[in-house]
């Protein structure tokens, strides 16, 4: 059998704590050959919409994001291809005209809200982890981030939670639970989760070399 990179996916809804999952997997490898692969990246070219366009996307929703160029990214990575990232400017709410040079690794940690909504792409993991953390967590969480670093009022987040983020966790991003195959509650503070988890990842990569 030839070599195969392992594939982990890690998703759950937006303030779960799948960043900080991501991040203690990653450390546990450190050293090793390991990528970060982020869907926010692949949020969809708007270039062609004026600025006012922009400000009305969706960022929660399947189609804000370029699914099609991640699968041909992944599967690139899969066959120990080197890819060029695409970076989303935040500010100007399009795609940047910079690409950052990814070489192909042992494990890809694929992290992101809907991951696992697209079955094309849930077919190239290898690990399926949703994390499950209660909606007051999270709406605190985010209320933190999003006033601290991204300089927005507490209005603002809240009504944008209610509008969007809650209705599209509820549609879109609660549903992929089922395709999961380990459920994390709390995020990167269940350390017995991260542990099990790293010990899979190595026992992969291991049947995989």
């Amino acid at each position: 059998m030839s070599r195969k990179p392992v594939v982990v996916g890690v998703t759950g809804g937006s303030g779960s704590g799948k960043t900080s999952v991501c991040k203690k997997i990653f450390e546990s490898f450190k050293g090793h050959s390991i990528l970060m692969l982020e869907q926010d990246y692949y949020y969809k070219d708007q270039s062609h919409l004026s600025f006012k366009e922009r400000l009305e996307t969706n960022y929660d929703h399947p189609l804000a994001f370029d699914t099609d160029l991640l699968i041909d990214h992944l599967k690139k990575l899969l066959h120990y291809q080197p890819i060029e990232k695409p970076v989303y400017d935040y500010a100007t709410h399009t795609r940047s005209d910079k690409l950052i040079f990814q070489e192909p690794k042992d494990v890809i940690i694929l992290e992101g809200i809907l991951i696992l909504e697209d079955p094309r792409l849930r077919d190239l993991m290898d690990i399926k982890v949703y994390v499950d953390t209660d909606d007051d967590i999270r709406i605190i969480r985010r209320l933190m981030r999003d006033i601290k670093e991204r300089g927005r009022s507490l209005d603002s987040v809240i009504e944008q939670y209610l509008t969007v983020v809650k209705p599209m966790h509820n549609e879109f991003i609660e549903p992929t639970k089922k395709y999961a195959n380990i459920i994390i509650p709390e995020g990167g503070q269940n350390h017995v989760a991260i542990d099990l988890m790293t010990t899979k990842i190595a026992a992969v990569l291991q049947e995989n070399l």
